[in-house]
């Protein structure tokens, strides 16, 4: 008989302190993982949130956005998690590199 754990997936839980967006601009942090969902504000173009889980100074931390390009850069390169990155702001928008 199949037990409920060899085929049950748990659901994805993303801890961490929250912290702000602006506090970790230009600093090598290591991208640990990430939930894009629905946006409760709607005020980005995609209508979507990221909440992005990543290692700062040795401490698990959590940052929510409506980054439309960090949305896609995580989608796109999501697969390659764990990784380390520095969030910039150029101008009007954030992004990877």
């Amino acid at each position: 008989m199949k037990k409920f754990s060899d085929f049950a997936k748990e659901p994805e839980i993303l801890d961490g302190d929250k912290i702000r967006l602006d506090d970790v601009l230009n600093k090598p942090i290591q991208i640990i993982g990430y939930k894009v969902t629905t946006s409760k504000y709607g005020k980005n173009k995609s209508g979507k949130c990221l909440k992005l889980q990543f290692e700062l100074d040795n401490e698990r931390r959590v940052i929510f956005t409506g980054s439309d390009v960090l949305i896609d850069q995580l989608e796109q390169y999501g697969g390659e998690i764990p990784f380390q990155a520095v969030i910039k702001r150029i101008d009007r928008y954030y992004t990877l590199s």
